[in-house]
């Protein structure tokens, strides 16, 4: 894991560095590499890798909304915190999905709560799942998981990388993918949320429609519930 903190006021620098060691001192966890820039320029530059964000909006030349804009669209698994004084920015915020929205001066127990849930996500996301198939097995993150399907006598799992024949059954994937991120939509289909592009009453489109799942019409009012709390959680 990797954090970064882009803010042009050197206080708030600190305050949330100070802030990052101690919860992971808390949790008895050593504190991963903290990284900190000052513009959004510097930040877009980097090289490294980027899990969470503490993003200032009002910055010189480059603002916050364009960075984090710019950052999602290349790693859309980054979990983006704005830090700002500036409430009116919050609609623009959204719209690139922030996970939370922390006002300065940003105050320490809600710090700690809002880091502990991202610590959360960001295990879930990056859980390595083995795909079993008769030619070997194959470790992918949750993440890279599209959608698994029940074909005939055969379980495909439809994934980033490409599609793998599964040895194992729906059953066996049911138990074995994070409940918070996977649903199963109908008896042949299990869909990751984080790859939904948009569903009714009956289909799922997954991947920018490369992939359609069917959903039970029964399971629809559920589904919806899970999915809308799934991107609640993910703001």
């Amino acid at each position: 894991m990797r954090i970064l903190i882009c803010d042009d006021d050197p206080l708030t620098i600190e305050q949330l560095k100070e802030y990052c060691k101690e919860f992971f001192d808390r949790i008895h966890v050593k504190c991963p590499e903290l990284a900190c820039f000052s513009d959004g320029e510097s930040l877009l530059a980097d090289k490294g890798g980027k899990d969470i964000l503490f993003l200032d909006i009002e910055m010189p030349g480059m603002n916050g909304i364009y960075v984090g804009n710019e950052l999602k669209r290349a790693n859309s698994r980054i979990i983006i915190f704005i830090v700002t004084s500036y409430s009116e920015y919050l609609d623009e915020a959204m719209r690139f999905q922030v996970f939370r929205y922390l006002s300065k001066p940003v105050d320490k127990q809600r710090f700690f709560r809002n880091m502990r849930d991202a610590v959360e996500r960001y295990h879930t996301m990056t859980v390595k799942i083995p795909v079993e198939t008769k030619q070997g097995v194959r470790t992918l993150s949750a993440s890279a998981i599209i959608a698994v399907e029940a074909q005939a006598r055969s379980v495909i799992v439809h994934t980033t990388l490409g599609d793998l024949a599964s040895v194992h059954n729906m059953q066996y994937w049911l138990g074995l993918l994070p409940k918070n991120c996977f649903f199963q939509t109908h008896r042949s289909f299990i869909v990751n949320f984080e790859h939904v592009t948009d569903f009714d009453r009956t289909l799922v489109n997954l991947a920018d429609g490369q992939l359609r799942a069917y959903l039970t019409r029964r399971k629809y009012s559920a589904f919806k519930e899970a999915y809308l709390l799934y991107l609640e959680s993910a703001r």
